[in-house]
């Protein structure tokens, strides 16, 4: 998907912010895009795996330690996100909002529906997200996550 976005952003000519001419601010971008994978990505997924879709299939709850064991993953990942790419910035790459920032809200809204308040007691990510969200649009925002929603009342 990062290719695509990539490629896509260049193809149509997008605004400079989401994929910044900036070479410091696209290495921000660049940077965050790579790291990602192996953390909020893999831990988000993880813990959405392990709290919704893992019971779903089985028809059975996984132990609490497995659970409390991918949620503590993924505190240590924000905990990084949080430190090293928000740091006291209102998005990723500075002042505007970038790819990096949508990848970022997209994949923390995995354990968000499978009903896990990650912004809870995190005031700089959930301003952050309140950043991204009014940037991208509420409305289409909610709209593009309106199905996944719905899958922890499965």
């Amino acid at each position: 998907s990062i290719a695509i976005l990539l490629y896509l952003v260049q193809k149509f000519k997008t605004p400079d912010h989401w994929y910044p001419s900036d070479l410091q601010k696209r290495a921000r971008v660049d940077e965050y895009l790579s790291w990602q994978h192996a953390n909020i990505r893999a831990k988000g997924s993880k813990l959405f795996l392990t709290k919704v879709l893992l019971p779903l299939l089985t028809g059975q709850p996984l132990p609490p330690e497995k659970l409390e064991f991918a949620t503590e993953e993924l505190n240590v990942a924000l905990k990084q996100f949080e430190e090293k790419f928000l740091q006291d910035k209102p998005f990723i790459a500075g002042s505007e909002i970038s790819l990096a920032d949508l990848v970022a809200l997209v994949e923390l809204m995995q354990p968000v529906c499978a009903g896990y308040d990650l912004f809870e007691e995190r005031p700089k990510l959930t301003e952050w997200r309140r950043r991204v969200e009014e940037a991208v649009g509420k409305q289409l925002f909610q709209e593009a996550h309106e199905e996944i929603m719905s899958v922890k009342n499965l």
